[in-house]
């Protein structure tokens, strides 16, 4: 052994006297798992580079990175849309129908509905526990069975409830002729740009109304031609149609034959023949019809520093990471958008949700290097500086391997889960100071660096494992949190619990091993202006302190325990009156300032959009002289408004029918 070698046996004659016991008190320390690993340094760096190189490349390649954890809602979602109708008729005639056909399917909870101006949103939410997959399907057979719906109302739209991970916005916005159109087109082919990156999969188009194309006939042209509206839709339909034709088999091979007839534009559509005249010429639908390419007839209007705009949104999806997206949308509006912009159009950067991703990062990291730096400061001056490094590595360790365990948790790197590593970063290394210092404590007493390892590791290895486990049986409960909320949640305990297991195990079996040999050449480099810190003697000052001070005190306490105990009785009683007395408040969620103003104005249901788009400009122009006198752009990043949808927390539409109409 590298500094200590085994007492000689002792000489005496072992028979059925009192040396039954043939092995000495020194033999039966260096037995077990932590005198092995002390004595193998070896097998404790292998186990170190395993917490650390393996939790740097699951970090890299294994864990998933989201702004918050997508998970399911144990809700279905069912979307009808009764053009023209009024709420209540949209109750009596869609929702109604709908809950009495869903309520009593298996798994289902409870059933709500909300009825708005043409459509109904009917919301199913599940027991806990239920498979989602097949009530989707009893769902959509139960819908399916209901023949009561209005004969104008549109086809069910029947899906799980899910929180898409949005990361970042980009708005185009400007002064054009037919600036929907224009902007619509112009949305779309930056679409296709972003996608064209690896880093995008999912861009949405927001802000703006759904293509249509509208077939006009005068009834002075159906009269004159003979021909219904019911005919002309007729043969439109027919005339817009791709669909398989089966095969063909030749002597060079199959040929597969599929009609290619879908129409999408209006030129397409108004190129139908709807009749054919005896003398050989065709009635076709633009002789009859105005066929325009346009948006479908609801009040939406989107704007963005007072100028028409429409929003494309992109997700976060798969092993996508918040930071990457939002890097790739920067890269592409600094450097390839302006190619794509018309004079009049410009392009702005909306609702960057990585930015508080990043912060949280930066937080993580800001703590843990304050945390690295006191610890290594505290315990070279107060124990010894080869003590003081390898008690602050054991927070990467811990760190690093505690990634390890998160894929096989369902657990990514999100706000909720850094919060957590955050919340570790005052615990992880208390295991290993009381072992660290329990180590040095025999080292002190004259005893050689195995031996002190061993016999300090030992002494304190059932209080440490005490100490970690009920910390983690504290955090234990917010794993049975019950909801969607208990789903969020468990991140918490979840990384707290990983993070203090892998410092349990860096403390007992890895510190152990590196303070009980002697310390390389390179580590005493690495160490020596922390060794300048130790000749301070400020342990000598903190022995003087727990002798004249800290003893006597203690002493004075347990002459008089019925006095302290009464005390630490009081005082308990008196910190548990305060939230009974309401002197301190107590919220689910505390109140915050955010970054985003928002305003939402809400008529009486049917009011013009003209009117509500009258007071929206006024509430607008407000809002603009009140950034004038408070800085203007220096302390803003945009105004972006909407006429037909309420606005959200980070200033966009609120998605959702129910959330529509031009009172709004």
């Amino acid at each position: 052994m590298s500094d200590f070698e085994h007492p000689v046996e002792s000489s005496e004659p072992v028979g059925d006297g009192p040396y039954r016991s043939a092995e000495t008190s020194a033999e039966k320390k260096f037995k077990g798992p932590l005198a092995w690993f002390a004595d193998n340094s070896v097998a404790a760096n292998i186990m170190m580079a395993v917490l650390v190189i393996g939790g740097l490349i699951m970090l890299g390649i294994g864990v998933k990175r989201e702004v918050f954890p997508e998970v399911d809602l144990d809700m279905v979602l069912i979307n009808v849309a009764y053009p023209g109708a009024s709420p209540a008729e949209v109750e009596q005639g869609v929702a109604l129908a709908i809950e009495e056909a869903v309520r009593g399917l298996n798994g289902v909870k409870e059933v709500r509905s909300t009825c708005n101006e043409g459509i109904a949103v009917i919301a199913v939410e599940l027991l806990l526990g239920t498979e989602q997959e097949a009530a989707l399907n009893d769902v959509k057979s139960a819908v399916d069975r209901v023949t009561s719906l209005p004969a104008d109302a549109e086809r069910p739209i029947i899906a799980l409830a899910t929180n898409r991970s949005r990361v970042i916005s980009l708005v185009l916005y400007g002064d054009v002729n037919d600036s929907e159109r224009v902007l619509f087109d112009l949305a779309e082919q930056v679409r296709f740009d972003l996608l064209a990156r690896d880093e995008i999969t999912f861009v949405d188009i927001a802000g703006t109304r759904a293509q249509e194309i509208s077939v006009e006939v005068p009834q002075a042209e159906l009269r004159e031609n003979r021909i219904t509206l019911g005919e002309v839709a007729d043969s439109i339909r027919r005339a817009s149609v791709e669909i398989p034709g089966g095969a063909v088999k030749t002597r060079s091979g199959e040929v597969l034959l599929r009609t290619t007839e879908r129409r999408d534009d209006g030129l397409e559509i108004g190129d139908v023949v709807l009749r054919s005249r005896p003398d050989g010429s065709a009635l076709r639908v633009s002789d009859i019809a105005n066929v325009q390419d346009g948006f479908r007839e609801e009040d939406l209007e989107q704007s963005f520093n007072g100028r028409r705009a429409v929003e494309l949104q992109i997700y976060r999806t798969g092993d996508q990471g918040p930071i990457e997206v939002a890097n790739a949308v920067s890269d592409y509006l600094e450097n390839d958008i302006a190619a794509r912009l018309p004079p009049g159009v410009d392009a702005a950067a909306w609702s960057d949700r990585s930015e508080m991703y990043r912060d949280r990062i930066d937080l993580l990291l800001r703590n843990a290097a304050i945390g690295l730096i006191l610890v290594v400061i505290v315990l070279a001056l107060f124990l010894e500086s080869r003590l003081a490094f390898w008690v602050m590595l054991g927070i990467p360790i811990s760190f690093a391997g505690s990634v390890l365990m998160l894929p096989a948790a369902e657990v990514s790197i999100n706000m909720i889960s850094l919060f957590a590593f955050i919340v570790t970063l005052g615990m992880v290394v208390d295991d290993a100071i009381v072992v660290g210092e329990a180590i040095y404590q025999k080292r002190s007493e004259g005893k050689a660096g195995l031996q002190a390892a061993v016999e300090g590791v030992k002494e304190v290895a059932i209080p440490v494992c005490f100490s970690i486990t009920t910390t983690c049986v504290a955090f234990a409960p917010m794993l049975f949190i019950p909801g969607i909320m208990g789903k969020f949640f468990r991140n918490i305990p979840i990384v707290v619990i990983a993070v203090l297991l892998v410092s349990l195990v860096e403390s007992l079996l890895i510190l152990p091993a590196h303070l009980a040999h002697k310390t390389p050449v390179v580590l005493r480099v690495i160490t020596w202006p922390l060794s300048l810190l130790s000749k301070l003697k400020f342990n000598t000052g903190l022995v003087k302190f727990i002798n004249k001070i800290y003893k006597p005190v203690l002493r004075t306490c347990l002459n008089w325990r019925y006095v302290t105990l009464s005390t630490c009785i009081a005082l308990a009683l008196g910190t548990c009156s305060l939230p009974a007395s309401g002197r301190l408040a107590f919220t689910f969620l505390p109140k915050i300032e955010g970054d985003v103003i928002t305003a939402n104005l809400r008529m009486p249901v049917g009011t013009s959009i003209e009117e509500t788009r009258a007071l929206q400009e006024q509430m607008v122009e407000a809002a603009q002289q009140v950034l004038e006198e408070n800085g203007g752009e220096s302390i803003s990043r945009g105004l972006q408004s909407s006429v037909g949808k309420s606005t959200g927390a980070d200033g966009g539409p609120v998605a959702g029918g129910v959330n529509a109409g031009s009172h709004l």
